[in-house]
């Protein structure tokens, strides 16, 4: 029975691994049939996007490396682990994202104003295969809950929309003469990709800050503390994240009484229990006396909301 527990709990741990492998090599594989139709072809157009989608693959490749990375345990180093190095692969995945949809504003401008004639036959062929390929790493991407998996997400949904994008100008255009369909679509995926991109960086940011997690009250926190009986009053309250999941706290509490080792060990689990129950994973916790002196106390003070900073 642990032995299956202990299995089950590793495969969920990897599945985020797993998640972003499936994508790489689902990128990889998309941009050598870009490669080889653009070849076919003669198409410029089809060949300057596979470059494209090269780059995607390295940052593709870099994000699942570092998710990697990401399960190694502790060391005298990096002692809270290698968590943080998810983020790492976040970031990069989010600046490679936010230079591409830059560099697809400036070239879908111009074309506003000298609308070109694609091939609208071959745009939807590729289109379908894209939206396909593309489509099915979304799918596996979608359930991830780490931050590099929501930004690998947005990655290849950024591509989804693209030939969708396509997709819907090829028919279009196989009609009507409207060749400027194509830039106002491209133009529009691009803020839209950059919007997502500017929300996903600046969570990464605050969690590389220090910042207390967003989903958690640090109010509501001390209060959940505060109330336990044996507690005289807290405080030296620091919460923050390791990557956005694995949430971390630590704490000075005054007892209200002297207590024995057992008796401490007691208490200590059932705050653990009460802070676990909102979504903290990690607490660190320093007992003391209403008598003691607490050099701690006034050192980096935490300021509540109803407190005047």
């Amino acid at each position: 029975m642990h032995n299956h527990s202990h299995e089950s709990s590793h495969h969920l741990e990897n599945e985020d691994v797993k998640n972003i492998g499936t994508a790489f090599f689902l990128n990889l594989f998309f941009t050598i049939v870009e490669f080889v139709g653009g070849a076919i072809t003669n198409s410029v157009a089809i060949l300057s996007d596979a470059v494209h989608d090269l780059g995607d693959c390295i940052s593709l490749g870099m994000s699942w490396y570092f998710q990697h990375i990401s399960k190694r345990a502790g060391n005298k180093v990096y002692t809270y682990g290698y968590k943080r190095f998810s983020l790492l692969g976040a970031i990069i995945t989010s600046v490679v994202l936010a230079i591409g949809s830059i560099l697809i504003i400036a070239k879908a401008v111009p074309r506003l104003f000298h609308p070109e004639q694609p091939d609208a036959r071959g745009m939807l062929l590729l289109a379908v295969l894209g939206v396909i390929i593309n489509g099915a790493a979304v799918l596996r991407l979608r359930k991830g809950h780490s931050i590099n998996e929501r930004v690998v997400s947005l990655h290849m949904l950024e591509d989804v929309l693209g030939w969708l994008a396509v997709l819907v100008g090829a028919v279009v255009m196989l009609f009507a003469n409207l060749p400027i369909l194509d830039p106002i679509l491209s133009i529009a995926i691009a803020f839209y990709v950059l919007t997502n991109v500017y929300r996903n960086v600046k969570e990464s940011l605050q969690i590389i800050l220090q910042a207390a997690p967003a989903a958690i009250d640090t109010d509501d926190v001390i209060r959940i503390v505060s109330d336990i009986p044996e507690i005289e009053s807290v405080h030296d309250v620091h919460v923050w994240s390791t990557d956005g999941q694995y949430n971390i706290m630590t704490v000075h509490v005054v007892l209200n009484k002297e207590k024995s080792l057992p008796e401490l060990h007691e208490l200590k689990e059932k705050i653990r229990r009460k802070l676990q129950s909102v979504g903290i994973q990690h607490v660190t916790i320093e007992f003391e006396t209403d008598k003691e002196d607490c050099s701690m106390e006034g050192c980096c003070r935490y300021y509540s909301q109803t407190e005047n900073l």
